[in-house]
């Protein structure tokens, strides 16, 4: 069975003065936007707080993907899936109780993510498999974008595949997706691609997102 690729543009690297006009520079080509919402606790940044973030995902003309790098992200993870994500990613490294938490975004509706920091074993979150519908793989320390992407963590990616097996999870890789990395994740076993720098710096992005998706599609197994 050929793998679904699916790219999903992070707005972290876009002109956050303008996002509205971002996204849709982008929205015709994409499969979601990805919403990185940082609170300068959990990772040493800060991007939105909920007030904003829930101004865009309701603008939003696509689904929006997203992935909160937030302490308390029990307490504030359920309001993304209410007002309207079509998928909310927890980090695990955040979380006091991922199943509840993970079955309450469920509950309001939306896909249920559990991402890990580069150092966090997969092996130590497969068994709340039953619990996601989303295993978040990060290829770089969160909190920046423009990171370079560590390609160390492939093998972390082929175990996680290997864990999910035939079920219908996605399996997404998050930082330095580029020309030049897409295809290793892929071959690797992502199927859900964010892309910021890449696709936000390129001369033109609705392109570059149909180049990304084109090179992980044609090595997808």
């Amino acid at each position: 069975m050929v793998r679904e690729i699916r790219i999903t543009p992070s707005i972290l690297n876009a002109d956050l003065t303008n996002v509205e006009y971002e996204i849709a520079r982008i929205a015709a080509q994409s499969d979601l936007i990805h919403l990185d919402v940082m609170d300068n606790i959990f990772v040493p940044n800060f991007t939105f707080d909920f007030e904003r973030a829930s101004g865009i995902i309701k603008a939003c003309p696509i689904a929006v993907d997203a992935h909160l790098m937030v302490a308390d992200v029990d307490l504030i993870a359920p309001a993304y899936a209410e007002v309207g994500c079509s998928s909310v990613t927890i980090h695990a490294e955040a979380c006091k109780e991922i199943a509840s938490t993970l079955r309450a975004i469920r509950k309001a509706g939306a896909r249920a993510g559990l991402g890990l920091k580069p150092a966090t074993s997969i092996e130590e979150y497969a068994d709340f498999i039953d619990e996601v519908d989303i295993f978040l793989i990060m290829t770089v320390e969160p909190g920046f974008g423009g990171q370079t992407f560590m390609h160390e963590m492939m093998g972390k990616v082929k175990r996680t595949r290997a864990i999910i097996g035939d079920r219908p999870i996605w399996l997404q890789v998050d930082g330095g997706v580029s020309l030049e990395t897409i295809a290793e994740a892929s071959e690797a076993g992502a199927d859900v691609f964010v892309a910021g720098s890449a696709v936000f710096n390129a001369e033109d992005p609705a392109a570059m997102v149909d180049s990304l998706r084109n090179l992980a599609s044609s090595v997808a197994q």
